[in-house]
């Protein structure tokens, strides 16, 4: 049962009682006079009229009170950062405390590649050119972009560090990869004083945000961190068309939604195959659902990470033998273990063979585009989120890993000399300055955005100057500073990242996840992993083995025969336990009985 109502449901609910009490002024006496009922209906009318003109009073009121409100509240006039073409110069309270290099300095900066067809490359553009004429020459610093492919991380920089090219800057989402990189000395230590006297703006945002606290490891300070707006940018959609066509609602439990499926394919809407799946590209395993709830902590310690797969949890288990079920009931591909990248399974969904697909929005959203390109009568909807809760394998709720409280976790080169580490610093000042900000993230006025009614920066996603922006909103160069743009209120900042441009408007429904989402969240279904203060040295030492092995477990598990599904995964468990995760529970569980782990809420955790 969900136990609150969404601000959209209260706020209909109020909408229904007021409507209620109007209608129920009048008399309802059948003795009632005809003047008397005149008299009282002239009332009535006059009463609703004055309300309705109070109302809209009020209405137009709030909207000019939030045109253009922060998430915090405050009010904002973007127009103050914009400007209708490059100005001479940007970022100037800070440049103005510091004296140019005496000798040319150089700064490398990794950007991830995401080999966005249409788009720039990420490492030589309009952007890149604007940053290094705006920032590096007026401090006598050569800026570097150094492309990361998104999808091979971890291998580019192993690359990168055993060169010792490894760039000054080195940044990564998740935790157990930056504290790898400074296990392995590819990071060295730095002094958060030192750093607040050159970066006084981005240390303050670490200190507003409470990010302070994770930046040391063994005692030494290796971190600084981006932050992370709360913005509902991840999504799952499933084609709406498809269950109107068999006369379905949107699945709302495990059982709807395997029944929907069912009839999807028994009506040949799909291609071969209803789901598109790939092979795991991550150590990451989305097993929360299917974890116990409450959480027990110490479980929670040794096994909830970003960074090695928890393949002996037994919610692991659970998700594998789903997953073995769909598999042999043909919802996947035979050969989805081919697809090492995830491309198949985007493709089939484009070209309109699968159900759904997840993943990330954006303003100019191009694997949206793409589908209703290729399926231009189609409907989509944004699946629920409860509808893969299914008793007695799941928890009774939706139950999500909650984004960590950092963006960007940044680290700087072991090999940086002190001028490039004290550029490197000067660079994360320079980018968290307003101005900066808000042109890298929006362009121009009348070119790549205008301003909406409510005063903030819309893209206009059929731009196609020499200065178009990057992927998704040059998002990845500003990920220094933060993990997404920060306009407005939540709810205004979601239709601002919502997809434009497309036969179907998306934006109220993403509104409405978003708010159902943290509602759950707020009622304790929702946490993160556990961050430690201490090194895991066999994490770094095995990783790259359990996520290899952990593939090829998946795979085999998923296709078995299912009654040999248990025996065959006990069998792994052992062997994934003798390649080294014994060692890194055991790592784990010593560190969090020696209180160097953060720990759960008390709202999530079993009491």
């Amino acid at each position: 049962m969900r136990k609150k109502l969404t601000k959209v449901a209260a706020m209909a609910m109020v909408g229904a009682m007021a409507l209620s009490s109007l209608a129920g002024c009048g008399s309802d006496s059948a003795t009632t006079t005809a003047a008397a009922t005149e008299k009282a209906t002239e009332a009535e009318e006059t009463k609703a009229e004055k309300t309705e003109a109070e109302e809209t009073e009020a209405e137009e009121t709030k909207a000019e009170e939030t045109k253009g409100e922060s998430a915090e509240g405050e009010a904002v006039d973007y127009t103050q950062y914009a400007s209708t073409e490059e100005k001479d110069s940007y970022g100037e309270d800070a440049l103005k405390n510091w004296e140019p290099f005496s000798e040319k300095v150089t700064l490398t900066i990794p950007v991830y590649d995401r080999s966005q067809a249409g788009l720039p490359a990420v490492d030589n553009n309009y952007w890149t050119q604007w940053v290094q004429r705006h920032f590096g020459d007026p401090m006598n610093i050569e800026v570097k972009y150094v492309a990361i492919p998104r999808n091979d991380v971890m291998t580019k920089y192993s690359t990168l560090i055993a060169s010792g090219d490894q760039p000054t800057i080195m940044m990564e989402f998740d935790y157990p990869k930056v504290s790898q990189w400074a296990n392995d000395g590819a990071m060295q230590p730095i002094d958060l004083e030192a750093f607040k006297e050159v970066a006084p703006t981005y240390y303050q945002s670490m200190v507003d945000s409470d990010t302070v606290q994770y930046s040391t490891i063994n005692d030494d300070t290796y971190f600084v961190f981006a932050k992370r707006p709360a913005t509902y940018t991840w999504i799952t959609v499933v084609r709406k068309d498809w269950l109107d066509e068999v006369g379905m609602e949107l699945p709302e439990s495990y059982e709807e939604y395997t029944a929907a499926i069912d009839a999807i394919v028994e009506a040949g809407l799909c291609g071969d195959y209803p789901i598109g799946i790939s092979l795991p590209n991550a150590a990451y395993i989305t097993n929360f659902g299917y974890r116990d709830y409450p959480v027990n902590e110490e479980e929670w310690a040794i096994h909830s990470s970003l960074g090695t797969p928890a393949f002996t949890m037994e919610a692991t288990k659970k998700m594998l033998k789903r997953q073995n079920d769909e598999y042999h009931k043909g919802y996947y591909s035979t050969e989805y273990d081919l697809d090492a990248d995830g491309s198949q399974a985007k493709a089939d969904f484009i070209n309109g063979k699968t159900f759904s697909y997840s993943g990330y929005t954006a303003a100019d959203c191009q694997w949206l585009n793409e589908f209703y390109q290729n399926n231009p009568d189609a409907e989509l909807a944004l699946a629920s989120h409860w509808q893969s809760v299914e008793e007695g394998v799941t928890a009774d709720h939706p139950v999500f890993r909650t984004d960590n409280p950092y963006g960007m976790a940044i680290g700087f080169s072991s090999n940086a000399s002190e001028d490039e580490l004290k550029a490197a610093w000067m660079y994360l000042e320079w980018m968290s300055q307003p101005d900066v900000l808000f042109t890298l993230e929006n362009g121009y006025e009348g070119k790549q955005f205008d301003f909406n009614e409510e005063g903030l920066p819309e893209l206009n996603t059929d731009y196609e100057g020499d200065d178009i922006m990057n992927y998704s909103a040059n998002s990845d160069m500003t990920t220094v500073v933060h993990a997404s743009r920060e306009y407005g209120t939540i709810e205004q900042r979601l239709e601002l990242v919502s997809p434009k441009g497309l036969p179907q408007d998306l934006s109220a429904e993403i509104v409405q996840r978003d708010a159902e989402w943290r509602e759950l969240v707020e009622e304790g279904y929702g946490y993160t992993d556990p961050q430690f203060s201490v090194s895991i040295d066999s994490e770094a030492e095995y990783s790259a083995t359990l996520l290899s092995l952990w593939q090829e477990y998946s795979v085999e598990l998923t296709k078995c025969d299912p009654t040999e599904f248990d025996s065959l995964y006990e069998e792994l468990s052992q062997e994934f336990l003798d390649a080294g995760y014994q060692e890194i529970l055991d790592e784990r569980l010593e560190a969090y009985q020696n209180g160097q782990t953060s720990h759960l809420p008390d709202t999530v955790q079993v009491q």
